[in-house]
């Protein structure tokens, strides 16, 4: 099975920085014979091994919104296809570094978002100037803990995920 190059998902996550619907990183997949419906790419979702799509609005009268993953998610159904080409099943998978990878991706985000609302907040509130720097500085260091943070769950669950599962009796 031939399965996307280092190259090839580089380009395409430059090439798709704002993210792609599921049809459109199913249709990534294709040429190269990877089976890939967007039946499947959903279980992969609900499964927690990909991120959630975000909503966004159509241009046009009337035509809804659709979800948009983040281009990540090529990277990481890839990685998905080539663990199952070497005979692991999902629930292998979801107990390796893809499935904690998700998770921090999406605390990431999350933490983001909050860390971005403080700062529009403060950008926005009537504080006095030493209040202010104050604030800044906190938002500062809180950002770079956070930073901190998330490589050290990254260390974390490669370390877990790095040694093959202890089988029961062995110690």
């Amino acid at each position: 099975m031939d399965i996307l190059t280092p190259d090839e998902i580089d380009r395409i996550e430059r090439e798709f920085a704002d993210g792609l619907t599921a049809q459109a990183i199913v249709e990534i997949f294709r040429p190269k014979g990877v089976r890939l419906s967007e039946a499947t790419f959903r279980k992969y979702v609900q499964a927690e091994l990909l991120p959630q799509s975000r909503r966004v609005g159509r241009k046009g009268k009337h035509r809804g919104s659709q979800g948009i993953y983040p281009v990540g998610s090529v990277r990481r159904i890839n990685a998905i296809k080539k663990m199952m080409a070497e005979g692991l099943t999902l629930e292998d998978i979801r107990r390796s570094f893809v499935y904690f990878k998700n998770g921090i991706d999406r605390a990431d985000r999350e933490l983001d978002s909050l860390l971005d609302d403080y700062a529009v907040e403060l950008a926005e509130r009537p504080f006095g100037k030493d209040k202010r720097r104050q604030l800044a500085e906190d938002l500062t260091g809180l950002r770079r803990r956070t930073e901190e943070l998330l490589k050290d769950l990254a260390r974390l669950g490669s370390a877990l995920t790095a040694q093959a599962p202890f089988s029961e009796g062995s110690t």
